[in-house]
């Protein structure tokens, strides 16, 4: 077990080592955020929470499109350079929120936040989309989930301090550490070119002398598919973060600890079986098939969810827990089955443009799912949970149907992966 977790916390390969450091400080940052942000924008900023909505829903479209044009850039410009740049301008914008005093301020900062985030994402998976292959990349990329999920725990943990004392300096100093945390990320990323043999040049493969373009993934029928299918299935994390959490505080006999409770739980899964679940998924089938089984598990989770609503405390409990189990069983899954077919189905002359397109499809989910959510399973009860089992099912039996049909792309020779 010591061993295991030396090789996941400090890897052998270079840059997957500095990947690994840098999404450790980018999840502290991210978990203290996601702890205080409210109550500080909230409590200290003095903005109402309709604003606060609006102006992250701003900033949320702002990210749908960042990510899409962040994956044209990683491929002029080096994923490399656009992730690093990415990170420091998310670093400065977070710290920017310690002088966000009104609406139009906090929008701003959100747009150019929420942006630099969307960005490095898209950058991050170009890179891996252009340095590993095969298996190496899904499972490097589960890995690096399994560190996100850890670690943004441990900045809950923290956060807890601050939560305690409960003052505007404490809101003050944790945001001030989730701008430092975020842009510590960029040390571990510096110089990886200097560092590491090859790793210029796999990056500036659009630098390439009489290099052939890629197609644009726009044109790609059987990616776009999978790319919308896969959307519709991420919207499973507006139901773990939005939904149950008000579907127990308003629903439910369970009491309202049960929604700390059940984020330990997916964490603690996540963490234990997200590598073992991506194993075999860059077989484009494969990963197809896991999404399928995925999917109907999240359709059984859903159900479980809605018929805790009319059970007692006692039964209401067992029921979330094992609605729990089930949506994290179905979450290792599809996330693992949708890296595969997003590494595997993409033609690797726009390795930037398709990584790009599948991050505006997360991005999209993310924007979309807490009101989908809300105005289905929250508001309507059971028939809401059934109709988003019922979609979540569709959408997961139709990406094993395109992935069984999907022609593969042909690699090209301009364009060098180094292992």
């Amino acid at each position: 077990m010591l061993d295991r977790l030396i090789r996941l916390l400090h890897p052998a390969d270079p840059v997957q080592r500095a990947l690994t450091i840098a999404t450790m400080t980018a999840s502290l940052s991210t978990g203290l955020f996601y702890s205080v942000s409210a109550l500080y924008f909230t409590r200290v900023i003095g903005l109402a929470a309709t604003t606060v909505g609006i102006g992250l829903t701003v900033a949320g479209a702002v990210g749908v499109v960042v990510s899409f044009a962040g994956g044209y850039a990683a491929d002029r410009v080096g994923a490399d350079r656009l992730q690093l740049w990415a990170n420091a301008v998310q670093g400065l914008a977070l710290l920017a929120y310690v002088f966000a005093d009104d609406a139009l301020t906090f929008t701003l900062v959100a747009c150019v936040a929420v942006g630099s985030r969307s960005l490095q994402g898209t950058a991050k998976a170009t890179v891996q989309a252009r340095w590993f292959t095969g298996a190496e990349r899904v499972g490097i990329r589960a890995r690096l989930r399994v560190i996100t999920n850890v670690f943004i725990g441990l900045g809950t943990v923290i956060a807890a301090l601050a939560l305690l004392v409960g003052t505007a300096t404490a809101y003050q100093v944790t945001m001030v550490a989730v701008g430092l945390f975020a842009a510590l990320a960029t040390v571990p990323l510096a110089g990886l070119r200097a560092r590491v043999a090859g790793f210029g040049v796999a990056m500036d493969a659009h630098l390439v002398p009489d290099r052939v373009p890629g197609p644009s993934p726009l044109r790609d029928r059987t990616y776009v598919t999978t790319v919308g299918l896969s959307s519709v299935i991420a919207m499973q994390f507006g139901v773990t973060s939005v939904g149950v959490p008000l579907w127990i505080a308003t629903r439910t006999e369970a009491p309202e600890v049960m929604i700390s409770v059940l984020l330990v739980v997916n964490t603690v899964f996540v963490a234990l079986f997200q590598v073992r679940a991506a194993r075999g998924t860059h077989d484009v089938v494969v990963a197809g098939r896991t999404v399928r089984r995925g999917s109907l598990l999240l359709a059984a989770a859903c159900l479980l969810y809605g018929a805790a609503g009319s059970a007692g405390v006692v039964v209401a409990i067992v029921v979330l827990v094992l609605a729990e189990l089930l949506g994290s069983w179905a979450e290792v899954w599809c996330e693992a089955g949708a890296w595969g077919l997003a590494f595997e189905l993409a033609d690797p002359r726009s390795a930037g443009r398709y990584q790009g397109l599948s991050a505006t499809g997360y991005a999209v989910a993310s924007m979309l799912a807490p009101a989908l959510v809300t105005a289905t399973a929250v508001d309507r009860g059971m028939p809401g949970w059934a109709f988003l089992a019922i979609v979540f099912a569709l959408a997961g039996t139709a990406v094993g149907v395109v992935a069984r049909r999907a022609p593969l792309p042909t690699p090209s020779e301009a364009v060098t992966l180094v292992a």
